[in-house]
C-alpha cells in the first residue's frame, strides 16, 4: 500500500463529489478506492462509503464520509486526495455546504442519460459559492441510452462552464478514472495555510464510537493539531484534551497529527455528540485564533412528528434508543410527549420526510422498537387576539378558535426540471398542491425549469411520489425554505363515539380539512371492530361535524323465538334490545386498536 505524505501542503488536493441523486457518486467513489489500494478485492462491497443498510438498499447518502486516498502521479510524486463524500438528498443540505466549504475542488457529476438536473444546479451554486475549482465529470457512458453530446451542450448552457473540460467516465466499468486522478491533481489547488499560524479547522461531520466517544472529522485550514494538545470548540466553548489524530483510510488511520490544509479526525473524551456543532470552528486553548470561520448555523428541524412505543412498557427502552440514535444524529430533536390514547411518547423535530423516514427505519432496525408515529406537521407561527406570536408543532398545543387571530405557515421556494411533455401534468400538480408559480424558463428544445412558492406542509406527504409518477420519474425537485405567509388554519379533531382521539388530531389547511377528516373517518371504520352498539366516528373543526362514518353494531337477533304471534311482541322485544344498546353506548368504552393508529398515520395519501 502507497504510505501517505503528511508533511507537504503541496501534495494536499481536497475534493468531493457533488451531483442529483442516483447519479452514480458513490459507484465513483468505490473506483477511486479501488484504485487507491485502500481495500483489497476479495474484502471490497459496493457503496464502501455507505455503512447503513437503509443507504445500500435506497441508493443514497445519508452521512457524509471521507477518506483519505494515496496517488502516485505522471510526475512522479505521492499526491494525498482526501476524498470528502456528500448526501445527495436536500434534507442534509447544510452538511453538504459544511463538506464542500472544506474543499478547494468538486467533481461535479452529471448522468449521461439523464443530464443536468434540480440538485445538479443547486449543488454547482454552493460550490461556487465557496470558490471551488469545479471539474465537470459526464458518468454512465456506457449506457444504451447515453447522449454525451446532448449532455455537453446542457453543461455549457445550463451549468456555464467549458463542455471540452468535461471528463467522460463509466464508473460502473472503470472507465475513465485514471484520467480523472490526473485532472483532480492537476486542475485542483492545493490548499492555502500556514502552518505557523494559530490552529483554525472545521468541523464537517462527526460519529460516536462506544469506547472512544464523539470521533470529529476536521479540515485543518491554519497551524495544526496534534496529540496532546489543548483545543476548544468556539462556538460551544468547551475546551478538551487531544488523545489522537489522523487520517481516515476507510478506519481510523493514526498519524499523531493534522497540518493545515489536511482532512482527518481527532478524538478528545468528549461523551456526547451535542458538545459538537457540524460547521464549529476547532482552535488551540492557549493560543487561539482571532476568528471563527464563516458559514455556522444552528441546523433547525423543519418536520414534527410525535413517537410512541406499540407496547407502553417500552418506554424506557424508546427512550435509551433515541439517547443512542441522537449519538450519531445531533440533528435529532426531541422531548417528552403524552397522549390520553397512547401514553408516553416523544415529540420529534426532522430536517424532512426522508430524516423522519430513516430514523424510523434505524429505530426498528437497529433497536428492534416497535413505534407509532403520529401525522407529520411544520411548524405553524399563530397570532393571538391579545397580541403576540407563539410557534405551534403540535396540534395538542394549539390554542382555542376564539384566541386566534391568524396563522402563518411556512413557504418554500421548489425549482422543478422536467422534460417539456409532462409539463402540464406537473404544473396541474403544484396548483392543486396551493403553489403560485414565480418564474418558468426553457433549457433547451425538450427541458423546462419551473419555479414555484409552494406551503412546505403540501409537499411533506406525497408531492415527490406524484411529481416521480406524473412525470415517469424524469422530473427532478429540490426546494428551499423561503419564510412564512398567512394561511387559514384549523385544527381537525377525530371523535369516537363522541371522545375526541387527541393523538389523531391534525393541524390542516382549511381547504383540505374535509378531505383529510373524510378519509381519516373511511380508515378508522375499516380498522375499528364492530361493538355491541353502534359507534359513530367523526371529524370536526371546532364543534362543527364535517365527516362521519359509522361502525354498525353487533346485533343478535331477538326475534328469533317469535314464530307468529302478534306484531306488539315483536316490536317489544326490538325496542328492548334498543335500549340496552343505548345504555351499553352511554358506558362502553371503544379500545382503538393499533393497526387503526398505523392504518391512518402511516399513510401516503396524507
Amino acid at each position: 500500500m502507497t504510505e501517505l505524505n503528511t508533511e507537504s501542503p503541496a501534495l494536499y488536493r481536497n475534493f468531493c463529489i457533488i451531483a442529483h441523486i442516483d447519479h452514480g457518486k458513490s459507484t465513483l467513489a468505490d473506483r477511486l478506492i479501488q484504485k487507491g489500494h485502500l481495500v483489497d478485492d476479495r474484502d471490497f462491497q459496493d457503496q464502501i462509503l455507505d455503512n447503513m443498510d437503509i443507504e445500500r438498499e435506497r441508493g443514497i447518502t445519508i452521512k457524509s464520509q471521507a477518506v483519505t486516498i494515496p496517488y502516485t502521479a505522471a510526475d512522479g510524486n505521492t499526491y494525498q486526495l482526501n476524498l470528502v463524500d456528500t448526501p445527495g438528498h436536500v434534507d442534509f443540505n447544510y452538511e453538504v455546504s459544511r463538506a464542500i466549504s472544506s474543499c478547494e475542488g468538486a467533481l461535479l457529476l452529471v448522468d449521461a442519460a439523464q443530464g443536468v438536473q434540480a440538485q445538479t444546479l443547486s449543488n454547482m451554486y454552493l460550490a461556487l459559492e465557496h470558490n471551488l475549482e469545479i471539474i465537470p465529470v459526464i458518468n454512465k457512458i456506457d449506457m444504451a441510452a447515453a447522449d454525451i453530446p446532448g449532455t455537453k451542450a446542457q453543461i455549457k448552457k445550463d451549468l456555464g462552464l467549458d463542455p471540452e473540460q468535461a471528463l467522460l467516465v463509466s464508473a460502473r466499468r472503470g472507465t475513465g478514472v485514471d484520467e480523472l486522478f490526473e485532472a483532480i491533481v492537476s486542475r485542483i489547488p492545493s490548499p492555502r495555510g500556514s502552518a505557523d499560524s494559530p490552529l483554525k479547522a472545521l468541523i464537517f461531520d462527526c460519529h460516536y464510537d462506544p469506547y472512544r466517544g464523539v470521533i470529529v472529522h476536521l479540515r485543518v485550514f491554519d497551524g495544526c493539531v496534534k496529540k496532546g494538545m489543548k483545543i476548544r470548540f468556539m462556538f460551544s466553548g468547551g475546551e478538551y484534551e487531544v488523545e489522537s489524530a489522523g487520517v481516515f483510510k476507510l478506519g481510523l488511520f493514526e498519524t499523531g497529527e493534522l497540518a493545515a490544509g489536511g482532512v482527518g479526525y481527532i478524538v478528545a473524551g468528549i461523551k456526547t455528540v451535542s458538545d459538537v456543532r457540524v460547521g464549529d470552528t476547532v482552535t488551540g486553548a492557549e493560543a487561539p485564533c482571532t476568528a471563527a470561520l464563516p458559514g455556522f448555523r444552528e441546523v433547525k428541524p423543519v418536520v414534527f412528528s410525535s413517537i410512541y412505543p406499540v407496547d407502553s412498557n417500552d418506554y424506557e427502552e424508546l427512550k435509551t434508543s433515541l439517547e443512542k440514535l441522537k449519538l450519531n444524529d445531533a440533528s435529532l430533536v426531541y422531548e417528552k410527549d403524552s397522549s390520553a390514547a397512547l401514553g408516553f411518547g416523544f415529540r420529534c423535530g426532522f430536517l424532512g420526510m426522508l430524516h423522519l423516514e430513516v430514523i424510523q427505519e434505524r429505530l426498528e432496525r437497529e433497536f428492534n422498537q416497535s413505534v407509532i408515529f403520529t401525522a407529520p406537521s411544520v411548524r405553524y407561527k399563530v397570532h393571538l387576539r391579545h397580541g403576540g406570536d407563539i410557534f405551534v408543532d403540535n396540534p395538542a398545543d394549539y390554542p382555542d378558535e376564539g384566541l386566534v387571530a391568524g396563522a402563518q405557515e411556512p413557504y418554500i421556494r421548489a425549482e422543478i426540471i422536467t422534460p417539456s411533455e409532462y409539463l402540464g401534468n406537473i404544473m396541474g400538480l403544484c396548483v392543486e398542491k396551493r403553489g403560485v408559480q414565480t418564474n418558468m424558463s426553457y433549457l433547451d428544445e425538450k427541458r423546462v425549469e419551473i419555479v414555484y412558492d409552494m406551503p412546505l406542509a403540501e409537499v411533506l406527504f406525497d408531492f415527490y411520489d406524484h411529481l416521480k409518477s406524473t412525470s415517469r420519474g424524469y422530473a427532478s425537485f429540490d426546494y428551499d425554505i423561503t419564510d412564512y405567509k398567512s394561511t387559514d388554519l384549523v385544527k381537525l379533531d377525530i371523535l369516537l363515539n363522541g371522545k375526541q382521539v387527541d393523538a389523531l388530531s391534525q393541524l390542516v389547511f382549511r381547504g383540505r380539512a374535509y378531505d383529510r377528516a373524510r378519509m381519516v373517518c373511511e380508515r378508522l371504520r375499516d380498522e375499528i371492530p364492530r361493538q355491541q352498539f353502534k359507534i359513530p366516528i367523526q371529524g370536526s373543526i371546532g364543534s362543527q361535524i364535517i365527516a362521519r362514518e359509522t361502525v354498525n353494531p353487533l346485533r343478535k337477533d331477538v326475534l328469533a323465538k317469535c314464530y307468529g304471534g302478534d306484531v306488539s311482541r315483536k316490536r317489544k322485544l326490538l325496542e328492548k334490545q334498543k335500549e340496552g344498546k343505548k345504555r351499553m353506548r352511554m358506558v362502553g368504552d371503544v379500545e382503538l386498536p393499533q393497526s387503526a393508529f398505523l392504518a391512518v398515520l402511516k399513510t401516503k395519501d396524507g
